[in-house]
């Protein structure tokens, strides 16, 4: 089997987790597996970077940004590679580049464009183990680039897609999916499988086991992921496109803290508004989660929304002219809110769901600012200061005893 591994930067954040982790791939490899693994940075080596830099220029250029960062990669591949020369196996290192990731141009984002896996393929076929740094790539101009956080996710599945794995692990500091954060939540059930759609629901609405984009990746090459712990032998999560019939219908309470609203209030109630308010908010490349739009009064409608905090106030920047040539009375963003969202596959044929939810908040007193649903999903926004009271009592309404 061809299986393709990926470790975050907690699980090789030290010399004893390297070790763990290398005596885990070998095992794979004597097992009689080819072994493609993808690492991240060590620990918080990133953000040391971040701070590296910060202390030289806050204003650095993207390039030069994913010129840095890259660095924790690098490091942290060789160290592995060290160790599992250690254990007695024949392995390389490569960087993204070296491994065939070609990416757009859009520095400290880039998207993946191809994968050229000759040269793990031909390493493979040397009977090496291949470590691969996850997080980066290199563009048509062969500048380096970074994929954004969580970037080492869509590194691996990429790996798996293009080389057409057997498998793809991807191994964390939990045991696999959860119904909520067990860390935060006790009472957090362990999920056996998942379908693509939920897993990405959860990964987009806040969950921080997978990236949302190698989810995507996963779905659209019908790649079966596995989430499994590094520290414990366990089995772990699969992620795949059906599940048993006896699924589940809820699979996760997700909390998202790392959101802002913003309203504006007063816009002309007339064809075309929404659209050039989204287009150019397009352009400042912002994406938008929920959008309320109020029924129009007085010739006038509001319109409610929300995006990343760090996007919140170049999302303002972008939209102040329009909305003052429009007459617009209130143009703001807030950011002391948190949404709080149900996943579950059976949400869309079993009634009552979004009532049980609604029960839990009432029941400890929380107000729900904004609703938006979907065939999967129900979210609220809430106050920020009552998101742990709210994600608990959620979860208890759907898996306490």
């Amino acid at each position: 089997m061809l299986i393709v591994q990926k470790f975050g930067g907690s699980s090789v954040a030290d010399a004893e987790r390297v070790f763990r982790v290398a005596n885990r791939i070998v095992d794979t490899y004597r097992q009689g597996n080819e072994v493609v693994v993808v690492v991240s940075a060590q620990g918080d080596t990133t953000d040391d970077l971040i701070d590296k830099a910060n202390e030289i220029n806050p204003n650095a250029s993207k390039r030069e940004m994913d010129m840095l960062l890259s660095a924790g990669e690098q490091i942290s591949i060789a160290l592995l590679a060290m160790a599992i020369e250690k254990l007695g196996c024949p392995v390389v290192s490569l960087l993204g580049w070296q491994a065939g990731f070609l990416t757009n141009s859009t520095y400290s984002a880039a998207r993946i464009k191809t994968v050229n896996s000759e040269r793990i393929r031909a390493e493979l076929d040397r009977k090496k183990i291949v470590i691969v740094a996850g997080f980066q790539g290199i563009n048509k101009y062969d500048d380096i680039t970074t994929l954004g956080r969580g970037g080492s996710d869509t590194s691996a599945v990429a790996i798996a897609a293009s080389m057409r794995a057997d498998l793809c692990q991807i191994y964390t500091d939990v045991e696999g999916v959860y119904t909520a954060d067990p860390r935060k939540i006790p009472s957090a059930k362990k999920l056996e499988e998942i379908t693509y759609d939920e897993m990405l629901e959860l990964a987009t609405l806040g969950a921080q086991v997978l990236n949302n984009r190698s989810v995507e990746m996963a779905k659209k090459y019908s790649i079966e992921l596995e989430v499994l712990s590094s520290i414990v032998h366990a089995p772990g999560t699969k992620v795949k496109e059906t599940v048993k019939m006896e699924k589940m219908l809820v699979k996760g309470v997700a909390k998202d803290l790392d959101i802002a609203r913003v309203m504006i209030v007063g816009l002309p109630d007339e064809p075309g508004v929404a659209f050039k308010v989204f287009s150019r908010v397009a352009k400042a490349h912002v994406n938008v989660d929920l959008i309320i739009q109020s029924v129009g009064r007085d010739g006038t409608k509001d319109i409610t929304f929300t995006v990343k905090k760090s996007d919140a106030q170049k999302t303002v920047d972008a939209l102040q002219e329009y909305c003052d040539h429009l007459g617009a009375k209130k143009l703001y963003f807030e950011t002391d809110v948190a949404k709080i969202s149900v996943v579950g596959a059976g949400l869309e044929t079993h009634e009552g769901f979004a009532a049980r939810m609604f029960e839990a908040l009432s029941d400890k007193n929380i107000n729900i600012q904004t609703i938006s649903t979907s065939e999967i999903k129900v979210s609220v926004l809430i106050d920020d200061a009552d998101a742990d009271v709210a994600t608990a009592a959620v979860h208890d309404a759907f898996f306490g005893e």
